[in-house]
């Protein structure tokens, strides 16, 4: 795997002008000056060239775009927040339907509910939301945009407290493959609701979400932080992890991971650069008693830092979004396990200890509590059993050095992938494992899928995905 580079457009010209004569929104074609920053993705590993990007100011544009791309035989890409790991936001000589300029959100603190565009990020809805002492799970980082984390489940800090983000979606706003509008939820084209909950954008452009909030910590105060460990000390940290985490409270979450530490405050100079292991803990209870729910983590060990403490909500989710700005080069590798085992703790220390960057890392994040409690069959979302959902990550600022963090990855995953459940989470899937991994991350539920996916794209408009094919 090596950077993808920028190869010139085969497609036939399009009247991408009257198309942008249709939008409330503009179109950014080739030759104009903002081109090449439109089509930059997160990951900058990704280099494609587009025959056009539409943004968007509201549905009535979405609907035109649909239309205009299928009558001009253009494949469509879907870009929410851009932070897919794959760079499925863009493809060469593809419409690029952009969500970026729809980014309200409206809350109603008497329902509990937030109703979100489709070009939010998660920054976006934890601003709004967190005012009235509310959220909704979503991931770790605020950049991440809500389309493509909600569309392909949503794990992250209250995920054993309240489910996955696809759990707490209410209902949808999707433009069909057709141009139309529907409105999806558990009384409203409700074949196309399950899809929806973890089926990824194969559906159709989904422009407003709809989601339940809940109340956490103390008006939106939460008690967490990093406590990290020397990497040395990783094979008994894993160990009592392991056995800590799924006998906690549920609105205590941790995430493992395997570090290096990052060259910069808050951390401690002399940590920086020093290998670790260590936990990124989330308290959402109320701070009285919460001494007594975090002694187990403050009595174990010997760590090198202890950062647990009052913040809020915001805080945390925003804790990485500057040590991962846009732009870097990123490879995933992921799978799904149901236990950390004695076998897959020694190809962790083993593959960690020659991590090829500093920002190169490994991530465990708890499956269990509220989101293991709902069946494998209520959404789309398959991986319920318990467990963790796992990434490897190799990152890099340095184009030259792709080669060596996608190598790195690949053999550190090949060695764990025989201690896993055998599938992945779908939103951690490069842009072309194949069809076998697509089908391994909705195991039963794949068939269903590609029966919705007849209905409501028989013609596979919405393709550039991990795809599920039109059943037949």
């Amino acid at each position: 795997m090596t950077t993808e580079t920028q190869t010139a457009s085969t497609a036939p010209a399009v009247p991408l002008p009257e198309l942008s004569a249709e939008l409330r929104g503009h179109v950014v074609q080739p030759g104009d000056p903002d081109y090449d920053l439109g089509r930059t993705v997160y990951n900058a590993m990704i280099d494609r060239r587009p025959a056009g990007i539409a943004y968007c100011r509201d549905v009535t544009d979405v609907r035109a775009c649909v239309r205009f791309g299928r009558a001009h035989g253009l494949p469509i890409a879907i870009r929410g927040g851009g932070h897919s790991a794959g760079g499925l936001g863009v493809a060469d000589d593809a419409l690029v339907i952009d969500l970026s300029e729809m980014h309200s959100v409206t809350v109603d603190p008497d329902e509990r509910t937030a109703r979100v565009d489709g070009g939010c990020t998660w920054a976006d809805v934890d601003h709004a939301t967190i005012g009235f002492g509310l959220a909704t799970p979503s991931g770790i980082l605020s950049t991440t945009g809500v389309g493509g984390l909600s569309l392909g489940g949503g794990t992250g800090y209250l995920t054993r407290q309240f489910g996955l983000t696809v759990d707490n979606l209410r209902g949808a706003d999707v433009v069909l493959a057709d141009g139309s509008m529907v409105r999806s939820s558990e009384t409203s084209h409700s074949d196309l609701f399950w899809a929806l909950r973890g089926g990824g954008g194969n559906f159709g452009v989904v422009t407003s979400f709809t989601f339940d909030l809940h109340p956490i910590g103390e008006n939106g105060t939460i008690i967490g932080g990093p406590v990290l460990y020397d990497f040395a000390d990783t094979r008994e940290v894993m160990r009592w992890y392991r056995e800590l985490q799924p006998a906690l409270p549920e609105n205590l979450y941790g995430w493992f991971g395997l570090l290096t530490v990052p060259p910069a405050p808050p951390f401690p100079e002399d940590l920086w650069g020093r290998k670790c292991c260590g936990i990124m803990w989330s308290y959402t209870g109320r701070h009285e008693g919460a001494e007594e729910v975090l002694e187990p983590i403050r009595s174990f060990g010997s760590p090198v830092l202890n950062g647990l403490g009052p913040m809020p909500y915001t805080a945390l989710q925003g804790a990485f979004d500057g040590l991962y700005p846009p732009g870097l080069q990123w490879y995933w590798k992921a799978d799904v396990f149901h236990e950390i085992s004695d076998e897959a703790i020694e190809v962790h220390c083993r593959n960690f200890e020659r991590t090829p960057s500093g920002h190169s890392t490994m991530h465990l994040y708890p499956i269990d509590g509220a989101a293991a409690r709902v069946p494998q069959e209520a959404t789309a979302f398959a991986h319920r059993d318990g467990g963790w959902n796992g990434v490897i990550v190799g990152v890099d600022p340095d184009p030259a050095r792709a080669e060596t963090l996608s190598s790195w990855a690949r053999t550190y995953w090949e060695e764990l992938h025989p201690h896993s459940a055998g599938g992945a989470y779908v939103n951690f899937l490069m842009r072309d494992e194949g069809n076998d991994r697509v089908r391994a991350a909705y195991r039963d539920n794949y068939d269903r899928l590609s029966r919705v996916k007849a209905h409501y794209d028989p013609d596979n408009v919405f393709r550039i995905n991990q795809n599920i094919t039109p059943a037949e």
